[in-house]
């Protein structure tokens, strides 16, 4: 009986080896793909980086405009303030300052709303008071030669300082020769600058 046993349990065995696999559900199609969607969702991609890339450079554009115009107004100041100097105990404007004051009617002229003052100074030669009057007409002068290239006389305050405001002390003609000079401040006007044409 031991042997049956044995024998039925060999035979179990072997037809439980033998069975096939349970049969597995087949694996679900894959959806169909939808070329006119995957052609939109790709021309929404591009539209939007050729909308960041034209923003990018619309930016660098505008920040390279308004640092074109901050070196534009920052000349033309430049302009107005540039000092123009006299000859030992004139008042007559040189030649070779003419240009200046011509940049400076110009850009004047492009301006109407800049006032300024002009100061006249002297070098340490010479009384206080003669130096303050000598100061004062060479202020008096460079506006007389801005009044001639057409700007407004009101549009110009005067003032002397004599040898008061030194820019160089020295004591020798290097010195002497920067000292004698018209300096110009702008008064008002001067934020919003534009080239003259």
């Amino acid at each position: 009986m031991r042997r049956l046993t044995l024998l039925l349990a060999a035979l179990v065995a072997a037809g439980a080896c033998s069975q096939n696999p349970p049969e597995t559900a087949p694996a679900p199609a894959p959806a169909p793909v939808d070329s006119a969607a995957i052609r939109a969702r790709e021309d929404s991609i591009r539209a939007a980086q050729a909308r960041a890339e034209a923003e990018r450079r619309a930016r660098e554009e505008e920040e390279r405009l308004r640092r074109e115009a901050e070196a534009a107004r920052a000349q033309l100041t430049a302009d107005l303030a540039a000092m123009v100097h006299f000859d030992y105990d004139q008042s007559a404007i040189r030649a070779e300052d003419q240009a200046i004051l011509d940049r400076k009617a110009a850009i004047l002229a492009a301006n109407t709303a800049v006032r300024m003052r002009i100061s006249g100074h002297a070098d340490d030669r010479g009384s206080d008071e003669y130096n303050l009057a000598l100061g004062n007409r060479r202020a008096a002068a460079v506006k007389r030669y801005l009044a001639g290239r057409g700007i407004t006389e009101a549009r110009m305050d005067i003032v002397s300082f004599g040898e008061e405001r030194p820019l160089d002390a020295g004591q020798n003609e290097a010195a002497w020769a920067q000292n004698r000079r018209a300096e110009f401040e702008l008064t008002a006007g001067g934020a919003d600058l534009r080239a003259p044409n």
